[in-house]
């Protein structure tokens, strides 16, 4: 299995038989490195969207008619999405199975809307998944602040990768994530993210290497991929 950051939130998953994209932002992402949105996407299956804001979402739409990778996100958001591009809408607790891996909707406290006419237009719940494949299970927070869904989310899935928010201002900052790391899951690895793109959020996981030292926190340059 590999993990590719692809700055901020976006990550690249390759697992099983499938290659997923996660809030896939490259269009205006200062973190994203110049030209490489071919091998970022390359031959991806699906997407996956944990909420509508335009950091996480901007460029679902246009990446998936381009790829042929439809879109898995929240019911609200597919139906706002649907006539533009093929949507896979779920909720909270569902599971779909995509060919050797499963991809689960979890619970996450922030808020969803999307840009529209001018204006912002509700985008249904913000999200997380749990995605399962080759014997590991991810826990992708999305943006989230600790919540306490994370003690059943920890012990019923067992994660033992997490792609964790960490920037704070608008989600968990540092601290937060080595609070719930501790208490709610047994992590062997642990890439942050949502941290290092604007001058808001925290620049530097240092804190979180320093106060998880049985975990693997690691902090790859965006496009550098991540064997597991």
């Amino acid at each position: 299995m590999n993990i590719t950051w692809l700055g901020h939130s976006g990550f690249r998953i390759e697992i099983g038989d499938q290659i997923l994209l996660v809030d896939p932002w490259i269009t205006g992402n200062p973190s994203f490195p110049d030209g490489a949105e071919e091998d970022a996407t390359q031959g991806a299956t699906f997407i996956l969207i944990t909420h509508g804001h335009g950091d996480h979402a901007g460029d679902a739409v246009r990446l998936s008619n381009k790829l042929g990778a439809p879109l898995i996100c929240i019911h609200e958001l597919s139906e706002i999405w649907g006539t533009n591009a093929e949507t896979r809408g779920m909720g909270k607790g569902g599971t779909q199975t995509l060919g050797t891996v499963s991809v689960t909707m979890v619970n996450a406290v922030h808020s969803s809307s999307i840009d529209y006419k001018g204006g912002i237009q509700y985008a249904g719940g913000e999200a997380g998944f749990i995605v399962k494949g080759e014997g590991h299970a991810i826990y992708i927070s999305g943006d989230t602040d600790i919540m306490a869904d994370m003690e059943w989310i920890g012990d019923y899935h067992k994660p033992n990768i997490g792609l964790i928010c960490a920037g704070g201002h608008y989600t968990m900052d540092m601290a937060a994530v080595a609070y719930a790391a501790k208490r709610y899951f047994n992590f062997s690895t642990l890439i942050p993210s949502h941290f290092g793109t604007f001058g808001l959020l925290a620049q530097s996981a240092q804190p979180l290497i320093d106060a998880l030292p049985e975990v693997n926190v690691l902090t790859p340059k965006p496009m550098e991929p991540i064997t597991i």
